[in-house]
């Protein structure tokens, strides 16, 4: 079924390729010679300066196809609402989010932590670093977090638009500058 879907991708691109090179070439600016008698007419800085719409026709190409990459189903997972648990097999909450810096790089998860079916959680902010993704090969896989559960429940609360304390497991301390 993948290899099908990956195959019709392919046969796409290579049809809007195709389309691409037998469209006619859009037809060439009359060289400034040829230029109607009305030019003339017209006052020198109108007559040098072509249309903005012109231009803006002009510049425009087609885009390009986008590209395909295909990743194995036991090569990659999603994350979002995973089970977190320590090194000791505690119960440390669930993903809920993942805190990306203005240039896109994960810096932290936010783990939804204690209470009982959602009721008396708290989200904390963890590294990413202090994250273990080597034992997740299924949804109902969990990830390992390097911190014990006292280290988490002492971690102050998540809350949108304030600066972030992101909890780091032991001798991983990264300064974050927010003002970037």
């Amino acid at each position: 079924m993948m290899m099908m879907l990956v195959a019709a991708a392919l046969l796409a691109c290579a049809g809007v390729r195709a389309a691409d090179d037998e469209a006619p070439a859009p037809a060439p600016s009359p060289p400034a010679a040829q230029a109607p008698p009305a030019a003339s007419a017209m006052p020198k800085e109108q007559a040098k300066e072509p249309s903005k719409e012109s231009s803006k026709e002009s510049s425009k190409e087609p885009s390009p196809p986008p590209s395909v990459t295909v990743i194995g189903a036991r090569d990659a997972h999603g994350i979002l609402g995973r089970d977190v648990r320590s090194s000791a097999n505690e119960n440390m909450g669930r993903i809920v989010d993942v805190i990306v810096d203005r240039d896109g790089k994960v810096r932290a998860a936010v783990i939804d932590f204690g209470g009982f079916l959602g009721v008396g959680s708290r989200k904390i902010v963890v590294d990413w670093n202090a994250l273990r993704f080597a034992g997740v090969s299924s949804k109902s896989d969990s990830i390992t977090l390097d911190l014990n559960k006292q280290q988490v429940s002492a971690a102050p609360e998540y809350k949108e638009d304030t600066p972030l304390i992101v909890l780091g497991a032991a001798g991983s301390l990264h300064p974050w500058d927010y003002e970037h």
